[in-house]
């Protein structure tokens, strides 16, 4: 599956019924190209106007299913969030 394909797709925590957004970007490990986490930006604070929560980073582990538009993921408690750059996994 193409990043343009998962980019489509809007992911879903199914442990808080929580809509997480849609995938932005993947982490990749080099050079074997094997995808690490996908990436979802964080939501906008007080109307966009100061800048935005911490990224989602969604590991390979907690993805339950990905079907033809929606991606569940089973994340329990808070998922990983990090400004891009740095990585926290959860």
């Amino acid at each position: 599956m193409r990043l343009s394909e998962l980019r489509s797709k809007e992911i879903i925590n199914i442990c808080s019924g929580q809509r997480l957004g849609y995938v932005c970007d993947a982490d990749v490990e080099m050079p074997g190209g094997m995808l690490k986490a996908l990436i979802v930006p964080g939501p906008c604070r007080f109307f966009g106007l100061f800048g935005r929560e911490p990224d989602f980073l969604i590991p390979l582990s907690c993805i339950t299913k990905i079907g033809k538009d929606i991606i569940l993921v089973e994340i329990q408690g808070s998922c990983g969030r990090s400004r891009r750059g740095k990585q926290e996994y959860g």
